[in-house]
């Protein structure tokens, strides 16, 4: 299991470094921060465990950086210090999540057996939520305020018999959603059939779909149950919807619409009762716009909307899935549980996932494959795609250092590496659409830091721009 994640947050680096000690001895991995920017930006680019917090700090209020840093990671534990007591103080503290509030001087000892009991208990906490979200949901993991959304919705969806469209990203487990929305539906008894539009060729689309008589055409020596009636009474899952040709996508209409299909060579069509859930990872009403997806089918699939977050839009929950996928593939293989290092896991989140969930898992699996007989998951057994800056960052980078006309007497070495920064902060500006907040995450610097180097680099129209700070505000 992955050692938990402590940030300190005091302007006492005395205090700090003791405290940071004494928790790497205990078993945990400790992070300081000296102020209230540096910590805001902490928490912007990685989900801690626990956090430890001075209600005064420098540069702002340590009770906002708990406010902050509960809204963003609920299940964080939280201790607030404090020089001065104040009932105030206190009262708001534990209103806002957290689970101590003690006076200092604090006796180091004391401080790291209050985290060990709380982060303890949130462990068993974390693995008693895992066996019921096995249950309930099918392994779909995550507390991110987008995930508990999901979750509020598949409640609600679950029992009723309405057809459902799945959307997201490729990797971001659609199927899953729908064998779950399944198998907490009072049609979990019956079963659930899958079928990929995409990965079927159009001439075998219909008989695989409707089924067909022996005879119907060359090939058919005996009669085939299609998709929709071997999901009578149960679930039919079609993926990949937007790949179906539009005559096929008439035919699945009014199988929706009639409840009612029929087979290739047959006479009369055969009643059948199946739920419909569809996916697909293209925005459909643009297809509509286009001509090349039915409105009528469109709006016969869209009775209930279920959009899947891509992965880089709910990094918080990166570590409960990187430490599930963790058990999972060392169980799979006969292993013992490996641990994530904490340097390891910070790539993990700053890595953007564009393969979604799928991907993480890939690189969690080849991670413990690669890691021999260590007990450890460190940055070096990582795929070399994490580590590696994006392609257009790459070409940024090198583009100008291999050109032919690169002065054969040298060059400006200061001035070479400030253009490489320059143009990493600008593609990252451009990437978080202006918020240097979330482009700051995403070059492992705090926010403060960040707008420093645009003023040195002699970029300050950035941070000055009514334009920039109005759409960043």
């Amino acid at each position: 299991m992955m050692r938990p994640t402590v940030l300190i947050a005091d302007g006492d680096s005395a205090l700090r470094r003791s405290l940071a000690f004494a928790l790497e001895e205990a078993g945990f991995a400790a992070a300081e921060s000296p102020t209230f920017a540096d910590v805001m930006g902490r928490l912007d680019g990685f989900a801690y465990d626990a956090l430890i917090v001075d209600v005064r700090l420098p540069g702002g209020d340590g009770l906002d950086v708990l406010d902050a840093a509960h809204a963003k990671y609920p299940g964080i534990r939280s201790v607030v210090l404090s020089t001065f007591g104040s009932i105030h103080h206190a009262v708001r503290a534990l209103k806002s999540g957290a689970r101590e509030y003690l006076l200092k001087p604090v006796p180091t000892a004391q401080l790291v057996e209050c985290l060990k009991k709380h982060c303890d208990a949130h462990l068993v906490e974390y693995h008693h939520e895992k066996v019921v979200s096995n249950q309930s949901f099918a392994g779909i993991l995550g507390s991110s305020p987008s995930m508990t959304r999901l979750f509020q919705t598949l409640h609600r969806v679950a029992p009723m018999h309405s057809t459902v469209l799945i959307g997201g990203e490729t990797g971001t487990g659609k199927e899953l959603v729908a064998r779950t929305i399944h198998d907490n539906s009072p049609r979990r008894d019956f079963p659930f059939v899958a079928f990929n539009a995409a990965a079927i060729p159009e001439g075998l689309a219909e008989a695989e779909l409707f089924g067909h008589m022996k005879g119907a055409f060359t090939g058919a020596v005996y009669t085939r149950v299609g998709r929709f009636e071997a999901a009578d009474r149960g679930t039919l899952f079609i993926d990949e919807i937007a790949s179906m040709p539009l005559v096929l996508q008439a035919k699945v209409l009014r199988a929706i619409q009639e409840r009612e299909v029929e087979r290739v060579g047959a006479s009369r069509p055969l009643k059948v009762n199946t739920r419909i859930i569809a996916a697909s990872n293209v925005d459909l009403s643009e297809l509509v716009r286009q001509g090349r997806f039915r409105e009528d089918l469109f709006y016969r699939l869209n009775v209930i909307n279920v959009d899947l977050p891509p992965l880089r839009e709910r990094l918080s929950d990166v570590p409960t899935l990187a430490q599930h996928f963790i058990e999972e593939t060392c169980k799979a293989n006969g292993l013992e549980i490996k641990v994530l290092t904490q340097p390891a896991l910070q790539a993990l989140m700053a890595f953007s996932w564009p393969g979604n969930v799928r991907h993480l898992h890939n690189a969690i699996e080849s991670a413990v494959v690669m890691s021999g007989e260590s007990r450890e998951l460190t940055v070096d057994v990582l795929p070399a795609e994490i580590l590696a800056p994006p392609a257009e960052v790459r070409t940024a980078i090198l583009g100008d250092l291999t050109m032919p006309e690169t002065p054969t007497e040298g060059i400006n070495f200061a001035a070479a590496m400030s253009n490489v920064e320059r143009e990493l902060i600008l593609t990252y500006l451009r990437r978080a659409n202006g918020n240097k907040r979330q482009a700051a995450r995403m070059l492992s610097l705090s926010r403060t830091t960040l707008i420093d180097k645009l003023h040195r680099l002699g970029m300050s129209e950035v941070v000055q721009s009514p334009a920039v700070e109005e759409a960043v505000a």
